[in-house]
């Protein structure tokens, strides 16, 4: 069995006296693991590192065995980010998510390509933190937990969308809250695409989407607690306002 591909490094733990078992998000293959022979060595340890992206071959005798890779670099990420720690938070929770939500194996090219434009903004001064908040309502539509912010869940109006319901994911307005509304999400019009970024908007927007995947992706996945580096990034975010 082989095949080429090209793919985001997710993680890297040591096997054997000098190989690695290296996590691969490729666009292919999904997410997928192979053994680096010489992966922990001088000449590959710096390039295996998260967010690095690769071209990689990989090898087996049979298709469900965990295989080898042979890989070159195409893109190093780690040096972009290493002085800008909100940055470093955002590539760490990116890899983190994609290999704690994506089963093995199974393609996802489109959030392959939105993953790697994110990664790409990461460490340059912009609007990543938006598009971060984007890319995590793109993991839960993509592992089919996504909400609908089309239409209010009560009314059916497209306008004035200003909560999301915690129980069902779907946004309502004003009217459409009523009373209920201390109970609701709020959901940023950023999102929504009606406005720029406000203060206190991304904040209200990893809220939101930091509730349905605790809420509706984790116990899907055995109820595992989220990355640990999510809960970093929310706070350094916070932190710079």
């Amino acid at each position: 069995m082989e095949w080429r591909d090209e793919g985001v490094v997710l993680s890297v733990r040591p096997h054997g006296e000098s190989s690695a078992i290296v996590e691969l998000f490729t666009p292919v293959h999904g997410r997928h693991l192979g053994v680096v022979r010489g992966g922990t060595g001088r000449r590959l340890a710096p390039v295996l590192q998260p967010g690095t992206q690769l071209a990689a071959v990989w090898k087996a005798r049979l298709e469900d065995h965990l295989g080898a890779y042979t890989v070159e670099p195409l893109r190093s990420r780690l040096g972009h980010v290493l002085g800008d720690a909100t940055a470093l938070a955002g590539l760490d929770a990116v890899t983190g998510l994609l290999a704690f939500a994506l089963p093995e194996r199974a393609p996802h090219p489109g959030l392959y390509a939105r993953s790697v434009a994110l990664l790409d903004l990461l460490g340059d001064a912009g609007p990543w933190p938006l598009a971060y908040l984007r890319w995590e309502l793109a993991l839960l539509e993509e592992t089919g937990f996504g909400l609908d912010l089309s239409r209010c869940a009560v009314t059916g109006d497209r306008d004035d969308l200003v909560y999301v319901s915690p129980r069902t994911g779907r946004a309502v307005s004003t009217a459409g809250a009523g009373d209920w509304a201390d109970r609701l999400l709020p959901l940023p019009p950023c999102l929504l695409g009606q406005a720029p970024v406000r203060d206190g908007d991304i904040a209200d927007g990893l809220r939101l989407t930091g509730h349905f995947l605790g809420t509706w992706l984790a116990p899907a996945l055995g109820d595992r607690p989220l990355p640990t580096a999510r809960a970093r990034l929310v706070r350094l975010m916070a932190r710079a306002g």
